[in-house]
């Protein structure tokens, strides 16, 4: 009888460890989706801000206008002194 308790003791734990790894699993793939959609909706925001700070450390103004194409939209601009 002890036996058998044991064993079903074990099969317990052993079940559990896979539960945790499947719940690490599907958070990892949560955390990603969340980084791509941040990085794809920031993307031009940021791209931005990049060429702005370039410019400015450059000595001059960023002037920007967006130029959007049928798949992408890419931000495009000059930077004046």
């Amino acid at each position: 009888m002890l036996v058998y308790l044991s064993n079903i003791a074990s099969r317990g734990r052993r079940e559990e460890n896979g539960a945790t790894a499947v719940e690490y699993g599907i958070m990892v793939a949560l955390i990603a989706v969340v980084i791509i959609v941040a990085v794809t909706l920031l993307g031009g925001n940021l791209v931005e801000t990049f060429n702005s700070s370039a410019c400015a450390v450059k000595g001059g103004t960023w002037t920007s206008s967006a130029a959007a194409t049928s798949t992408t939209s890419a931000v495009v601009g000059s930077c004046s002194k």
